[in-house]
Order: C-alpha cells, then sequence, then structure tokens
C-alpha cells in the first residue's frame, strides 16, 4: 500500500489517501511503457516529405557529352543525383509512421506511468479545486502552496472549463482529464497534479 496525503489550496495536508499497487500492477512495466511512448512519438510524425528521384525530375534522359576526350568528369544525364536540379539519390514519399497497441497494453502503460509518479512522490492530490470566473492568479498561488515549481499535468475528474482557462496560462502546464489520461501525457510532465476526486476515480473505483 502506498500512502498519499492529501492537500488543501493552501498547503496543508488534511488527510491521507491509500493506494493499492496491485490496482496499478504492482510494479512498474518498464517494456510497456518504452512501447507506449514510442508509439505517441510515432504517431506525432506527419510523414508527409516528397522528393524526387532522378527518374521523376524533368530533363532529357542523354548524354551530356562522350565519356572520354573532353576532359570533364565522366557524366550521364542532366538528371543524376550528383547535379543541381537532378534527382534524389534515395527518395523519399509519403508513408505513415503511426504504430498501434492493443488497448490493455496501453491501459497497463498509464498504470505503470502512475505507479512511477506514486512511488517517485511526484503525485500531488488536492482536496478540491473548482473556481467560480477563470483566473490564473489562483492556480499561481495553489501551486505555490503545495511547492510544484516543475513542469506539470493537473488532472480533473471532469472537464471545468474555469480551471482549463486558468491554467492553460501557466509556463508547462497540461490539464487533462482521467478519461483522457496516458502513459506519454504521466511521463512529459515531471509532477502531476490530481484532485481528490480524480484520485479516486484512478485508484480506488471498483472494477
Amino acid at each position: 500500500m502506498i500512502e498519499v496525503p492529501v492537500y488543501n489550496s493552501k498547503g496543508d495536508q488534511v488527510e491521507t489517501l491509500t493506494v493499492d499497487e496491485q490496482r496499478l500492477g504492482g510494479t512498474v512495466r518498464t517494456d510497456l511503457l518504452k512501447q507506449a511512448l514510442v508509439r505517441y512519438h510515432a504517431n506525432r510524425r506527419q510523414g508527409t516529405v516528397k522528393t524526387k528521384s532522378r527518374g521523376q525530375v524533368a530533363g532529357s534522359t542523354r548524354k551530356l557529352y562522350k565519356q572520354k576526350g573532353t576532359g570533364n568528369a565522366r557524366v550521364g544525364s542532366a538528371r543524376t543525383n550528383i547535379r543541381r536540379g537532378g534527382g534524389m539519390a534515395f527518395r523519399k514519399d509519403p508513408r505513415d509512421y503511426s504504430k498501434r497497441m492493443p488497448t490493455k497494453a496501453r491501459r497497463l502503460a498509464r498504470n505503470s506511468a502512475l505507479l512511477s509518479k506514486l512511488q517517485s512522490q511526484d503525485a500531488v492530490i488536492i482536496d478540491h479545486l473548482s473556481l467560480d470566473s477563470p483566473k490564473t492568479k489562483t492556480i499561481a498561488q495553489v501551486f505555490a502552496a503545495l511547492k510544484i515549481d516543475r513542469s506539470c499535468l493537473l488532472t480533473l475528474a471532469q472537464s471545468d472549463r474555469n480551471v482549463y482557462l486558468s491554467a492553460r496560462n501557466m509556463p508547462r502546464t497540461e490539464v487533462t482529464t482521467v478519461g483522457d489520461l496516458n502513459a506519454w501525457s504521466i511521463c512529459n510532465k515531471k509532477k502531476m497534479l490530481l484532485t481528490k476526486d480524480a484520485a479516486q476515480k484512478l485508484f480506488q473505483a471498483e472494477e
């Protein structure tokens, strides 16, 4: 069991949340984490690069001049890749770099990322976080009280427009919900701030 302190917006501990490691797989599966991160990296690639080979550029295929007797280096047509305006030696075509990963494996990778944050004490839980209107200053004060001065993933139980508009102006901060969590978003930030509702939904919900 992992005992995770729960703080209020002023940085005072108000209670403790008990998390069963077995619910998150028991151990950190680094192999699945690596596979998931490679997949997310690959899926971000556009793959729209396009160049022409010597067979696709415009120009005659006639040999420019005879092989010997001119004093020039031996050369073929104007389309050769060593001449300006010629084709590429190893042309590039548009391709799909995306990779697939089973849903169960993605879920296990996400749980391993969560367990890693808990074990390294980089996951912080706040009892309540709601705003009457968007105000970045309030979120900044909460971060300062909780001593969050690194990149942070703010995780909510459900979408909250006021919190989102307030936190999006914070440097190196991303706002997400429990349903949108994945291994990439968790590992991409140093700290993880969860509301108590989000933590209970992640760690204590019934199967």
